[in-house]
């Protein structure tokens, strides 16, 4: 098929590589404009655009898609389908209608619920949907789901759901080429509605839940990363596990080479991973060696300082 791809980062370049690789004519690249990265805030390529100047892709980057000249230059380009991933743009509705098929979308959750960590969910996955005029509203094309292991951060889940993303696109346009793809409604009713998050909503709280801590630790890694203070310094927590111990809410009841154990509103939790503002993640046995924690000292809720 002839494919107008439109993404930017990580997640999206799975996809190009893939549909790439499947023989798809990748007519045009759709990629936002670079943006200022790294120490020196120099302008740096997102990694769709990076992976399409490789493959010899033809890349454009307009601020927008609503002026009539960036619409007739998609519309000349005869494209059967605009394939869309985390492209980061909106599509004005006459772009929607510029391919033959229409335009889907890559979606990183099980339409209509959101993405899960935070929330508790077991499991999530992809939907790949026809794009209309509302927000993640279309009719849903195909959909995979996959467990979200107790372990899972969102950096590993992003990468289990780009890979299956990418497979689950290629499949998607084998069946509509062959015709066997059929729509279906999503249910309105079941729809939820994933909010940007807030730098505060990272900040822990001690006198939640163990088991709700620790969904925060692993749903605010790698960004922006779950906070704490202690003695007005300002830590990161990485990693963290459930244990059955009980306290006052942020007392540190133990401090050894086996982890940090904090009490918290229902259970405790042993702190396995952690960072100072300007320091390295550091295991707890390394951490404690450069930054004295002693049983009975408390972590303080909200964090007064940044990393």
């Amino acid at each position: 098929m002839r494919l107008i791809f439109a993404g930017t980062p990580g997640f999206a370049a799975h996809a190009l590589a893939a549909l790439h690789g499947a023989g798809h004519e990748i007519v045009l690249v759709l990629a936002q404009p670079d943006r200022p990265a790294g120490r020196g805030l120099k302008l740096a390529p997102g990694a769709v655009k990076a992976l399409a100047q490789e493959r010899g892709l033809e890349v454009y980057q307009p601020a927008g898609l609503k002026d009539a000249q960036t619409q007739q230059r998609l519309r000349a380009l005869g494209a059967d389908l605009m394939v869309v991933a985390a492209y980061g743009l909106i599509l004005p509705e006459p772009v929607l209608a510029i391919a033959r098929l229409g335009a889907v979308n890559i979606h990183a959750s099980l339409l209509p619920r959101w993405r899960g960590i935070l929330a508790g969910d077991a499991r999530t996955g992809i939907s790949i949907m026809q794009m209309d005029c509302g927000l993640d509203t279309g009719p849903i094309l195909a959909a995979e789901a996959i467990p979200i292991a107790a372990d899972d951060t969102s950096a590993t889940l992003h990468d289990k759901l780009a890979e299956l993303g990418a497979r689950l696109i290629v499949s998607a346009l084998s069946r509509l080429e062959r015709g066997e793809l059929r729509t279906q409604p999503q249910e309105d009713a079941l729809a939820s509605y994933a909010a940007k998050i807030a730098k505060t909503e990272a900040e822990i709280d001690w006198s939640e839940d163990a088991a709700v801590i620790e969904r925060k630790i692993r749903a605010f890694n790698p960004q922006p990363g779950a906070s704490t203070t202690i003695r007005k310094a300002a830590l990161k927590i990485w990693r963290a596990g459930t244990i059955a111990a009980e306290g006052a809410p942020g007392t540190i009841l133990a401090a050894d080479r086996d982890g940090i154990v904090v009490a918290c509103g229902s259970g405790a939790l042993k702190v396995q991973e952690l960072q100072r503002a300007g320091g390295k993640r550091l295991a707890a046995a390394q951490f404690l060696a450069g930054f004295h924690l002693a049983a009975g000292e408390r972590l303080e809720f909200p964090a007064s300082t940044t990393i």
